[in-house]
């Protein structure tokens, strides 16, 4: 919501589309590269003591960019507002996460528990870019940010006054474990989250293309929201049950099944076709979510949960930016198709990074 409400602010304030790239890009940039640094004085201090700061900061950074905005300043002092406003957003998904690992390890319980958060997390996609359209487009420009900021403020602070399900915070002599975000298997993981972001970033871009170029621009949405409304009820379905394949096995499926889903999406050409060529990679999204959740908490120690976790959500921002940016270009040069491409390209990089993860061990 937050990235969408700032192309709504600034494009409203300057009729740019161009200047709203700019200081969205600049505010992604420095949520993936700042992001795992607070992680770290998160995981370091506590959820309870730093998430209200980093809450307040981030409030009061996106006030001033939306001062700046609606002031008419220059586009210069938008990006920085826009950096300091992206490098100062804290990942609440993250720390959620966490928590759900502090309270439920090595129970049966905590895979269940990651389903229900990429449920709930899918659930957000779905509903916030059109919460954040109807209010931009009814009232103001600047309202969609006021409102995701005002969500995640709201929210965050009432996480924050949990402290029963809050990880401790990491004693002096464990900053040491930070070294198992270097191991392999870790950097297997990431490299699934940037490649699973390059395939959404690339989706994002090649329906909506498409859409157009059938004459039915009014369709992008809907077959957008397919993809997510199957993976919706794949995370339920998956999330009900106990696997007996090892989760490492279980993440190559996923994806192995992301990478055949993506072929049927280049031959379509009618937005039926397209409609149920979209509804076949949702199957795979949820699961990949959850696996990754879990394999994530097996991996790394306890005491740097919270940064492993924003590592993954910025991989994952990282690759939808170069998604969307590549699969942008090959579509304006020719046609939808070729960002379809560009997933399958994306899902063949991803399979290959799970295998990876399942071949290199704990």
């Amino acid at each position: 919501m937050t990235g969408l409400g700032i192309v709504w602010l600034v494009h409203g304030s300057t009729g740019s589309y161009a200047a709203a790239g700019s200081v969205t890009g600049g505010f992604a940039v420095a949520e993936a590269v700042a992001g795992p640094q607070v992680a770290r004085l998160i995981d370091r201090f506590g959820q309870t003591r730093m998430l209200p700061i980093t809450l307040l900061v981030h409030a009061t950074t996106m006030a001033l960019l939306i001062s700046l905005t609606v002031s008419d300043s220059s586009l210069w002092s938008l990006v920085v507002a826009g950096v300091l406003a992206g490098g100062s957003l804290p990942q609440v998904s993250a720390q959620t996460a966490a928590r759900w690992s502090y309270a439920l390890r090595d129970t049966p319980l905590l895979s269940s528990a990651f389903a229900l958060e990429a449920l709930s997390v899918g659930i957000a996609f779905m509903v916030g870019p059109g919460l954040v359209g109807i209010v931009s487009s009814s009232t103001s420009p600047a309202a969609g940010s006021i409102l995701a900021t005002s969500l995640l403020v709201s929210g965050g602070l009432v996480l924050a006054i949990q402290r029963g399900t809050a990880p401790p915070p990491t004693a002096p002599g464990e900053h040491g474990h930070a070294k198992h975000l270097l191991h392999k298997r870790f950097a297997g993981l990431v490299g699934t989250n940037i490649g699973i972001g390059l395939f959404l970033g690339s989706m994002q871009v090649s329906v909506t293309a498409f859409a157009v170029s059938r004459g039915t621009p009014g369709l992008a949405g809907p077959l957008y929201s397919i993809t997510s409304l199957v993976s919706l009820f794949a995370g339920l379905v998956y999330g009900a049950r106990r696997w007996r394949t090892a989760p490492e096995t279980q993440f190559v499926i996923a994806f192995v099944w992301l990478t055949i889903s993506c072929v049927p999406l280049i031959a379509a050409h009618t937005p039926l076709t397209a409609a149920i060529a979209l509804a076949l990679p949702g199957l795979a999204i949820a699961p990949f979510q959850t696996l990754s959740a879990v394999l994530t908490e097996t991996t790394v120690h306890p005491a740097i949960l919270t940064q492993a976790f924003t590592w993954l959500n910025s991989g994952g921002a990282a690759g939808i930016a170069l998604g969307s940016a590549f699969a942008g270009w090959l579509v304006d040069d020719h046609s939808a198709q070729y960002g379809f491409m560009v997933a399958l390209a994306a899902a063949v990089m991803a399979t290959l990074m799970a295998m990876t993860v399942k071949l290199s061990g704990r």
